[in-house]
Parts: structure tokens; C-alpha cells; sequence
């Protein structure tokens, strides 16, 4: 069995020479599964000592962190995740602040300083404000990883510039830490940290190598001992075993089920009688089957078998249904999940009985603009609905477009989808171009990560191929390789003097459809938006120069003017002479 994450804890927490404790930490170690997909947490707060509630603030902080951080979704990146716990906590802490004695006075309010670790597969997230600290001992060297959010006055002293619960909106320090096997983490309370040293951090540690509540005990003494007035807080955290070569979950799924036979009509097969075929290809074979249980009608999925002996074929095969149940909208394919044990390696999802968006587009060669506004806004929802849970499609194009009898369009396939929260789990080579080149955007074939604005651009090869029956660039951006290559790709202008397209639509679609990332639109919406009514640079602006319509034309045209100039003035100057 090949093993998991395994951590090792030791804390502890003392008032000090204070009359109470304002200082609180924690630490959660989820059961294997949980632990994979979402890290083991560690978390400790420093309540300010003008303030009476600040050790409730100190509470809350980390209770919620440690408990909220698990509630969001697996789809999520740690950072996501984390981030979006502690900006809903620091807005609660200020709301009570607002509401109390520190209304007037924040030094009187629910505030607190706070650093947090959440150890995901070989990465350490840390996440800070204030002056709580998080360390790193490695290779008998203390390395500080946060940076202390206070700031200098005259005469020594100073004050938090940042920490929860002073203001509506927070900044958080992140950073992600590659982590190796034997590394030791440490968070510590100002009122250790402040009176302690790495000499004296080692020599606890080595003092007390099997029992880490120790080694922190023996800490938060020493700093006693050299005259610490304040709370003392620590936390020592070692990393025993890391998950190299652990199987993620998509792959424990799969390892646990047995290859399909070829289906044929009227076969049972785990719980389902089918129908009829739907559709094959070297990918997958597509049927039409029948719930025994409940008589519904629902779509499965199995790997074609010609690649029944590729793994990573067989692991994003398994992800369309992982991502279907991650993903609530009327405009992204449902899954089909019965209450009984799967024996075999399939997808099961809803059918829809209609038609793809590439058959409606030979239905309809010439289709009128609002036709294709009302399906560009229902793929735009369903994009959103990805985006939302830090997901991108990365393989948008109209056979994976489906349409109903009530026109209801929906996005299918979601192999090829990149999944933020997976990617935490998993180191991997960056993936290949995953997919159909005509709709992929040019940044995929410069080797890099993809965006919401990816999935945008392969949104606007729809609508441009929907509105002029060709694509903007046919094979070019895959023949992309560097950033000239990308640079010189070049927009073909949508306006046909067979189709009455709006010149505004053109411009909309150049710059939805341009070829480096940060030039299109921000967001769906936008361009969305620019569809139905134009900003107003787009009514207004004069046809494209062509020196950026065309480079290579503009040049030699030029060339070719200045030629001439050149031999009508030798000859000139001959006839002079």
C-alpha cells in the first residue's frame, strides 16, 4: 500500500505572566480521504491585550478556519479555499467590532493576529496577518516564512498594521512551500518568538524528538524563562511521510473497478439494460440504456478499447462525472447517480433527447443573430458555472454542445476539464493539448496554463462559426510555437458581403478572439454583454489599419511604394544630370 500524507503535532498554549490566555490554536486531521482532497489544517490566533473580547476573536478565528476550511468545495484550490474562510470570518469579527465597545476605538474590538498551515500532498500553504509567525526548521536552519505586519514609531515602539477584524476587507499573506520528508514547522505567539532563537528552537526539538507536545512545552518555558511577559503559544508540526506516488482519487476509483465488455442493444449490464448505440469513437463509446430500478432513461459512457490500457485515459474518463457532481446549472449535463455499488469503469448521465449544437449549425447555415445570442448567453452560464468552482472546460466546440426540444443548451463533456483542487493533490507534467485545435486557444500551444479567458476564446470560434460557416484562424494558432508565432496570427475579418453581419459584431469578435490572453474581455459577461449591446469603442472605431490587420501586406506594400519612389527619383535625377 503505498502511503499516505503522515504528520506529527505537538502544541501548547500558557497565560504566561498575563492574568488570562488571549492567544488560541488548533489543529485538524481529517480521515484519509479528506485529508487527500482537502490537507490537514493547523491554525493559531494572538488576541490584542487592549481588548477584552480579543481572545474571543482568537476563538472564532481559528474554530472557524479549522471547521469552515472543510466545508468548501474539493473543486477549489487550497488558496481559494482558505481565503474565502477568512474573509468571511474577518467581516463577522468587525461586524461585532461595529457593534460593541470597539466601534470608536479598534483597540477595544474583536481583532486577533493570524497564520494558518494547511499541508496538502507535498505543499505547504501558509496563510498570515498580523504578528504570528510560521517557521520552517530544515536542515538545522530556522527559515521564517511570514513577514511581521507591524510598524515602527519613535522610541521602539509600534503597532499591527494588519489583522482580523480591524476593517471590512482584509489582505492575506499566501505563499505555497514545496515540503520534503523530516521538515518541522513551528507557529509561534509574539510572546514566544520575540525571546527565543534558533540555537534555542533546535536544541528543543532535539531534546525532544518522539514527543513534539514536549519539544512545544519546552519552547513556550524557555521564552518564559528569558523574561516573556506575554501569552505563549506554540505549535510544532513534522512532516513523517509524504503521498509520493499515492493515487489521487479519480485513480483509487478506477483501480477499484474492472474494464467493460463491449455493450450490444438489450444486454444487462450493472443494473442498466441498453438500448441502443449513440455514438463511437477512438475515445469512447456512447449508449442509450435504461435505469432497471427506476425506468429512466440516461446516457453511459464506457472507454473505447483501444485505450483501455492507457491510465491516463482511463483517470480523465472517470472525471466527467466527478466534475458533473461538483457542477449545479440548467445549462451543464447532469449526472446520473444510482443508490447501488458500480462494478464497472463507466460514466452514467443524464440523456437529453434533442440534438448537438454541430447539427443544429447544419440545420441552420445561416442563422439569424438573435438565434445565436440566446445560445451564446446559455453557454456563457454554463462556463460561468465552471469558473465558479475553479474549473475550466478546455474543450468547448459544438459536438460537445447540446440542444433540446425546448432549447435549452447545455455544455457535455468534461474530460478534458482542469480542476484547481485536483491540482493541488497531484504533482504532474504540464497536460497536453487536450482539446480539438480549431476552438483551443493559442496559449495552450505556447505550453501554458489555460484561463477563464481560454474557455472565452473557444466560446467566440462558436458564435464566429455559427454566424460565417468558417473558423477565425482554421489550423494557424495550432501551428503556434513561440510568442511571434502568436503574435502574428491574424484575425480574418467575419464581414461577408453574402451575410448581414454587423460590423460592431466583427469588432466584438476580433477582440473576444484575440490571440494573446489579456487583450480579450475580461469576463463572459462582457462579452455577453458587447453582443447584444456594444460599448461604444466598437460603434465608433473606423476599420482596422492595416498595418494591424495585416503586417506582412502592409510592409510590402510599403516596400513597393517606396520602390517606386526610389527609381522615379533616380530617374530624375538621371534626367537632370
Amino acid at each position: 500500500m503505498r502511503p499516505g500524507l503522515a504528520i506529527s503535532i505537538g502544541q501548547h498554549s500558557d497565560k504566561g505572566r498575563k492574568d488570562a490566555n488571549q492567544d488560541f490554536h488548533g489543529a485538524a486531521l481529517p480521515e484519509a480521504s479528506t485529508r487527500h482532497a482537502k490537507g490537514v489544517a493547523i491554525a493559531i490566533a494572538d488576541g490584542i491585550s487592549s481588548s477584552d473580547v480579543s481572545h474571543v476573536a482568537s476563538e472564532a478565528a481559528v474554530r472557524s478556519f479549522l471547521t469552515d476550511y472543510y466545508c468548501t468545495s474539493d473543486a477549489w484550490s487550497v488558496s481559494r479555499s482558505a481565503q474565502r474562510v477568512l474573509t468571511a470570518t474577518n467581516a463577522w469579527l468587525h461586524a461585532q467590532t461595529q457593534s460593541g465597545g470597539g466601534r470608536f476605538d479598534k483597540d477595544r474590538g474583536y481583532v486577533c493576529t493570524f497564520s494558518a498551515l494547511v499541508i496538502k500532498s507535498t505543499t505547504a500553504h501558509v496563510f498570515h496577518v498580523g504578528d504570528t509567525r510560521v517557521y520552517r526548521w530544515h536542515a538545522e536552519a530556522l527559515e521564517q516564512l511570514t513577514e511581521d505586519h507591524r510598524v515602527l514609531v519613535a522610541d521602539g515602539h509600534s503597532y499591527l498594521s494588519r489583522a482580523l477584524g480591524v476593517g471590512p476587507h482584509i489582505e492575506i499573506d499566501y505563499q505555497a512551500v514545496a515540503v520534503e520528508k523530516g521538515d518541522v514547522f513551528l507557529l509561534t505567539s509574539d510572546g514566544v518568538h520575540e525571546h527565543m532563537d534558533a540555537a534555542a528552537i533546535g536544541a528543543a526539538l532535539a531534546a525532544h524528538p518522539a514527543d513534539l507536545d514536549a519539544a512545544a512545552r519546552s519552547i513556550a518555558e524557555e521564552a518564559f524563562r528569558r523574561g516573556s511577559l506575554d501569552n505563549l503559544t506554540v505549535q510544532v508540526v513534522r512532516i513523517d511521510a509524504l503521498p509520493h506516488g499515492e493515487l489521487n482519487e479519480l485513480q483509487a476509483q478506477r483501480a477499484a473497478l474492472q474494464l467493460p465488455p463491449v455493450l450490444e442493444a438489450r444486454m444487462r449490464f450493472d443494473g442498466y439494460t441498453i438500448v441502443r448505440d449513440l455514438h463511437r469513437s477512438h475515445r469512447s463509446h456512447i449508449y442509450l440504456a435504461v435505469d432497471d430500478d427506476t425506468g429512466q432513461s440516461v446516457v453511459l459512457k464506457t472507454p473505447s478499447v483501444d485505450l483501455q490500457n492507457d491510465e491516463a485515459h482511463l483517470d480523465r474518463f472517470l472525471l466527467e462525472e466527478w466534475v458533473a457532481r461538483r457542477i449545479d446549472s440548467a445549462h451543464v449535463l447532469k449526472p446520473h447517480v444510482p443508490d447501488r455499488k458500480r462494478n464497472y469503469l463507466y460514466v452514467a448521465m443524464e440523456f437529453i433527447d434533442g440534438q448537438t449544437l454541430a447539427q443544429w449549425m447544419v440545420d441552420n447555415p445561416r442563422p439569424s443573430l438573435e438565434s445565436v445570442r440566446r445560445i451564446v448567453e446559455q453557454l456563457a452560464k454554463g462556463l460561468q458555472a465552471f469558473h465558479r468552482m475553479e474549473m475550466l472546460h478546455q474543450d468547448l466546440r459544438p459536438e460537445n454542445v447540446m440542444i433540446d426540444r425546448t432549447g435549452t443548451v447545455r455544455i457535455i463533456d468534461f474530460g478534458s476539464a482542469w480542476v484547481a483542487g485536483l491540482g493541488d493533490s497531484t504533482r504532474v507534467e504540464p497536460d497536453p493539448i487536450l482539446g480539438t485545435v480549431q476552438y483551443t486557444a493559442p496559449e495552450y500551444f505556447l505550453g501554458e496554463g489555460g484561463s477563464a479567458r481560454s474557455d472565452l476564446f473557444s466560446l467566440a470560434v462558436i458564435v464566429y462559426q455559427m454566424l460565417t460557416g468558417r473558423l477565425p484562424y482554421g489550423a494557424e494558432a495550432a501551428r503556434i510555437r513561440t510568442r511571434a508565432d502568436q503574435r502574428n496570427l491574424q484575425y480574418r475579418s467575419a464581414l461577408d458581403a453574402q451575410r448581414a453581419i454587423p460590423a460592431w459584431i466583427d469588432e466584438v469578435l476580433r477582440k473576444a478572439l484575440h490571440p494573446n490572453p489579456l487583450k480579450r474581455h475580461e469576463a463572459l459577461s462582457e462579452f455577453v454583454q458587447d453582443l447584444r449591446q456594444p460599448h461604444p469603442d466598437f460603434l465608433n472605431r473606423r476599420g482596422t489599419p492595416l498595418v494591424e490587420k495585416n503586417p506582412v501586406l502592409f510592409w510590402k506594400c510599403a516596400t513597393l511604394v517606396l520602390g517606386i519612389a526610389l527609381v522615379v527619383l533616380l530617374g530624375a535625377i538621371s534626367l537632370r544630370g
